[in-house]
């Protein structure tokens, strides 16, 4: 091991040499760094699951800083590569152990960096780097009344994480997730070549990297699809205590996709309640401090102490008189409990971005950079009422430690040439448990309770056989790995093959195992 990274190194000081000294100077080093406060941030991620060390930090000025980076690696000299956006992966999956991570964020002064999103008006479409914030998009956007039409909860991801996954909210059910509102990418291959690619250009590379989870290329620039921006919010939750009851009213809300805006919500959502505690966390502050909600008052306490809120939008631009209208007539076709209607209003950009008040009010109190043992599923409609009673009525039992959320999508607003995997079914379910473990918390807030218990859900779903797939999925043999992909992955195996033959990229993932590793090679 000792000796592979004494190679390694060698092969980023040729790096740094041949390229580095001759275009950029020799104050700049391509922005390679090995400075251990770079080296230790770049080894956890918000997961805080596992810790991996890279050999170097790669800060890229441009697409071509990160193609000259790739094809130093995959010389004779190699290493493997990995691209961090905002370090939000869960386990280590922009992690390398035998390389370099490229640092893909832009850092927060703007300085040494690509440049910032340009917006088409005309088009109604961005251009943006693939280290850029979602965040940073929306304000760039904004100042042409545009918005990007489909989102993640979270803004603080970056456009190239979230793409080479899904990017899911409670947009989704209308317009797809995000990897279905990209019109162009920039990528990067595992061959240092740098392709422009499309529905009609490369089509094949473009399909593969929309939720290739980084096996196939470094995705240095986005085209993603605009829309007109609406000005505010009108923000609903209602609550319901019968599971039958809650799903059929998301399932006839998101069917309404096709009809026009002022007959449907423009975002559905929804989340479980196991606890008192939990109906007024940071996900659930919605409702007054001072007037917290009580489960027994609701009718839940027959139900094995579980509710459910269906969370829903209405966006709007200046006048909210038909926006009255248009929800009275929607909620007016669904059966939640009468007198759990709460409603807030609010401009648009601060619903885009409720987490992160959320997040800086975990921050303050040292809650936020805390290991997270998420577990997220895609759960088939036909088995979501079985989900329900094993694991919200079983599993957890009455206690929790995070957000649950539960939302229905339309499988048709997704389109299966990419990689992404979902269930067999039109209509399937995120089900998201977003956990924090604490360690001088209950026993059932600990981190080794919390892990134990995600095993446990995975155990009951495979006996049962649900047939959930495992969204930002996370397995440690190929042979799992292979199961997850099921149909798609002879194909997914022959793009690796044909776009990084060396299996250097995102080898956190443990998807394939890198050929240095593999044939043991010498670095050289």
């Amino acid at each position: 091991m000792a000796t592979r990274l004494f190679l390694i190194a060698i092969a980023i000081y040729r790096l740094i040499v041949t390229v580095g000294l001759t275009t950029l100077g020799p104050t700049e080093l391509l922005h390679l760094s090995t400075d251990r406060a770079e080296v230790e941030s770049a080894s956890v991620d918000f997961g805080r699951l596992t810790r991996t060390e890279p050999v170097a930090v790669f800060r890229p000025r441009s697409d071509v800083d990160v193609a000259d980076l790739v094809k130093t690696a995959t010389s004779t000299s190699g290493f493997t590569v990995s691209a961090r956006g905002h370090g939000h992966s869960i386990n280590g999956q922009a992690h390398t152990a035998d390389g370099v991570v490229v640092e893909m964020g832009r850092r927060r002064d703007g300085s040494n960096g690509p440049s910032g999103p340009k917006v088409n008006v005309r088009e109604e479409y961005v251009d943006v780097w693939g280290g850029e914030l979602w965040v940073d998009v929306l304000r760039s956007t904004l100042e042409y009344g545009l918005a990007p039409r489909s989102w993640t909860d979270y803004l603080y991801l970056t456009v190239g994480g979230t793409l080479s996954n899904a990017g899911i909210s409670g947009q989704a059910f209308n317009f797809g997730p995000q990897i279905s509102n990209v019109f162009e990418l920039d990528v990067v291959t595992g061959k240092g070549e740098l392709n422009t690619c499309s529905e009609k250009i490369n089509s094949e590379l473009f399909h593969a990297v929309l939720g290739g989870l980084g096996q196939f290329g470094i995705i240095t620039r986005a085209r993603i699809a605009l829309e007109p921006a609406p000005q505010r919010v009108r923000w609903i939750r209602v609550l319901y205590s019968n599971f039958t009851a809650f799903t059929k009213d998301q399932e006839y809300l998101i069917s309404l996709h096709d009809k026009p805006s002022s007959q449907k919500f423009d975002y559905v959502e929804g989340f479980v309640i196991v606890d008192e505690g939990l109906i007024n966390n940071w996900r659930s502050s919605f409702f007054s401090p001072k007037n917290p909600v009580k489960i027994s008052s609701l009718g839940a306490s027959n139900n094995g102490d579980v509710l459910y809120c269906l969370e829903i939008t209405k966006n709007y631009f200046d006048s909210s008189e038909s926006v009255d209208q248009e929800i009275d007539a929607l909620l007016k076709n669904l059966d939640f409990i009468p007198a759990s209607v709460f409603t807030t209003d609010l401009p648009y950009v601060d619903f885009l971005d409720r987490v992160h008040k959320a997040e800086l009010k975990l921050r303050s109190k040292g809650l936020w950079e805390v290991p997270h043992p998420w577990l997220n599923l895609f759960v088939p409609k036909s088995r979501i009422d079985e989900f329900d009673k094993g694991v919200f009525k079983g599993i957890l039992g009455n206690k929790t430690s995070g957000p649950i959320l539960i939302y229905p999508m339309n499988k048709h607003k997704w389109d299966e040439r990419t990689s992404v995997v979902t269930p067999n079914e039109e209509v399937f379910y995120l089900v998201a448990l977003l956990r924090s473990a604490l360690e001088n918390g209950e026993e059932t807030q600990t981190l080794e309770y919390l892990t134990d218990q995600n095993r446990r859900i995975l155990k009951f779903c495979e006996e049962a056989e649900i047939g959930v797939k495992q969204y930002l999925p996370h397995y440690t043999t190929q042979q799992e790995w292979i199961n997850h992909f099921g149909d798609k992955w002879d194909h997914f195996y022959k793009m690796k093959m044909e776009y990084d033959p060396k299996r250097i990229l995102a080898t956190g993932q443990r998807i394939f195992k890198s050929i240095l590793d593999v044939n043991d090679v010498a670095l050289r």
